[in-house]
């Protein structure tokens, strides 16, 4: 049986992209987590207020403590984490106006 999970303010956590739309063209190839995220204020004892980046402001920011997964800080010296990807929600689209050139490969286009 897993253990209950206590987070505190300031603590760093990923949050599940499990809920969240993604941009990518299919789920399997979006990432699991996000972030990592501080947590402002806890909520409940099994929800927490977490300080998400402007461009996600159609999300809202409490999430349950089932979604959430503490960052374990490194053991390896001098190594970073990169900075969590842009979601972009509303991005341009654009129409395409006319096929130039295509291929046969094998009876497929």
């Amino acid at each position: 049986m897993k253990l209950p999970l206590r987070l505190t303010p300031g603590d760093m956590v990923w949050v599940s992209s499990k809920n969240i739309k993604s941009t990518r063209p299919t789920k399997k190839l979006s990432e699991r987590w996000l972030g990592p995220f501080p947590i402002l204020k806890e909520i409940s004892m099994h929800s927490y207020h977490l300080k998400l980046p402007s461009q996600w402001k159609s999300i809202h920011p409490v999430f349950h403590i089932a979604l959430l997964e503490p960052v374990k800080t490194s053991t390896i010296p001098n190594r970073h984490q990169e900075p969590p990807p842009t979601i972009i929600i509303e991005e341009v689209e654009w129409e395409v106006s006319q096929i130039l050139d295509s291929k046969f490969k094998r009876r497929n286009l």
